[in-house]
């Protein structure tokens, strides 16, 4: 598929490579796009504000809930199978989506295509790392790969404006329009990859019941965050019902023989930082974000078409991830560039705390500009540390944990802004401004944390990833 011995991609190696950087490109607009369609969507099907929440809410539940099961699933039964099966289904839900008329169908189509998502994600990024060795050419794909994915997320807001001001149904019929061709292009083009050591054994029943359940009442929990009224009492037994089972997960996986998580690789410490730090610092941009839709939309009274064209900048994460990144990861190793990007995140949110009624776009591009570069520096060697050194049958495995991580960080980095934002009567532009300033503080607060785990990362790995020269960047 590729020569190994020049170390250079060929023109099949980055057809496989675009298509899947496609499908996660599909994941960031599809999700992105809707968001800025809520508004319209309530206006033509007479939603109320928790109707149009659940909206939202259903396609964390099937993210969150099914994502570990998904990547123990991509293992055992098949990469490339997985990943077709389930972005047919994300076709056609998303569709579906598209022609609904009630609240309820808009519910069920959004759960089921959470639910495809979390099983397409890791497959797709254990295809990623089985077809490209470990090294320049690996750094490289998955350089692209998250450029890739970052930059649907940014280009989505713009998108989703555009579809909306025609037709808020276009928002689910375009996504079927981009997984149909990229369904076309996967069928002849990816080949199942071949672990050193096939994944072995069934499926431990017990321990995916449990461990999904934990992952649907602990993600419940955190969306019931953003509304306190809905009583502290249940948010609290959701929250200790879904610890509960997480703890019966463990003893389960403790005594299985083919456990759906080997425990063994939380030894990992390069792993569990590139968790926690992909919780952080994706929390903390799905938080700032949120205020940021806020403060131009409902304080500014920018349109949502303005709103994306304002955050379209971030975008640049499309180009410096896949061109900058490599070379920087290759020099200074994983550790000093996350390190590196998300303190710039933490310089671009503190620039954008005293935002004013008055504020002029000028004044905010260099937090914009400055989130384009944190991404570019952070999101690729992310997803490198979260596979880097996994054995190549625990490649799904892996990739479902970091996944997990990033749709829990948005979970909770929405949820901990809304309920703060929501602190106080915000019964004026100006208190509402005071509101979401105070509000800005938790994605800095977050991104704060993440340089702290970071760091660690530094003083445990002082050594570059590698000293070579980099001769898949040559070309």
């Amino acid at each position: 598929m590729m020569s190994t011995s020049r170390a250079r991609m060929d023109a099949r190696s980055w057809s496989v490579l675009f298509v899947l950087a496609g499908a996660v490109f599909l994941e960031g607009i599809d999700v992105a796009m809707l968001n800025v369609a809520l508004p319209a969507i309530r206006a033509d099907l007479g939603l109320s504000t928790g109707m149009l929440s659940g909206v939202v809410s259903a396609y964390v539940l099937g993210y969150g809930g099914f994502m570990l099961l998904g990547g123990r699933v991509a293992d055992v039964l098949g990469r490339r199978r997985m990943f077709l099966f389930w972005l047919t289904v994300f076709l056609v839900f998303s569709g579906l989506g598209g022609f609904a008329t009630e609240g309820w169908m808009l519910l069920v189509a959004r759960f089921v295509t959470g639910v495809a998502a979390a099983f397409m994600a890791p497959a797709g990024l254990a295809l990623v790392t089985g077809n490209f060795p470990e090294g320049p050419l690996r750094t490289k794909a998955l350089g692209v790969y998250a450029g890739t994915a970052a930059g649907g997320f940014s280009l989505g807001l713009v998108v989703g404006g555009l579809l909306a001001s025609i037709g808020w149904r276009w928002v689910f019929f375009a996504p079927v329009l981009l997984s149909a061709l990229i369904l076309v292009a996967a069928v002849p083009l990816i080949k199942e990859t071949a672990p050193s050591r096939p994944a072995t054994g069934g499926f431990d029943l017990a321990g995916a019941f449990t461990i999904t359940g934990s992952m649907l009442l602990l993600v419940y929990g955190v969306i019931r965050l953003e509304h306190p009224g809905d009583g502290v009492a249940g948010t609290i037994l959701t929250f200790a019902a879904g610890l509960a089972l997480l703890a019966a997960f463990v003893v389960i996986e403790r005594r299985s023989a083919d456990p759906l998580v080997r425990l063994g690789i939380l030894r990992s410490g390069p792993l569990v930082r590139a968790n926690l730090g992909a919780l952080l610092f994706v929390g903390s941009f799905a938080g700032f974000q949120f205020v940021a839709t806020l403060y131009l939309q409902e304080v500014r009274g920018w349109s949502s078409l303005q709103t994306g064209l304002a955050m379209l900048v971030i975008g640049l994460d499309t180009i410096l991830a896949p061109t900058l990144t490599p070379r920087l990861v290759n020099r200074f190793g994983n550790a000093r560039v996350l390190f590196g990007g998300i303190v710039v995140a933490v310089v671009a949110y503190a620039l954008f705390l005293p935002i004013g009624m008055d504020w002029t776009y000028t004044a905010m591009l260099p937090t914009m500009l400055l989130l384009g570069v944190a991404f570019s520096l952070a999101y690729g060697p992310l997803t490198m540390a979260a596979t880097d050194g996994i054995a190549e049958h625990e490649q799904g495995l892996a990739s479902g944990l970091l996944y997990t991580s990033i749709q829990f960080g948005t979970a909770l980095g929405l949820s901990a802004v809304t309920a703060v934002a929501a602190l106080g009567d915000a019964t004026t532009a100006e208190a509402r401004l005071g509101a979401l300033q105070t509000a800005l503080f938790v994605p800095l607060a977050a991104a704060v944390l993440g340089v702290l785990i970071t760091a660690i990362g530094i003083r445990s790995r002082p050594r570059p990833r590698s000293s070579e020269p980099e001769p898949a960047l040559a070309g």
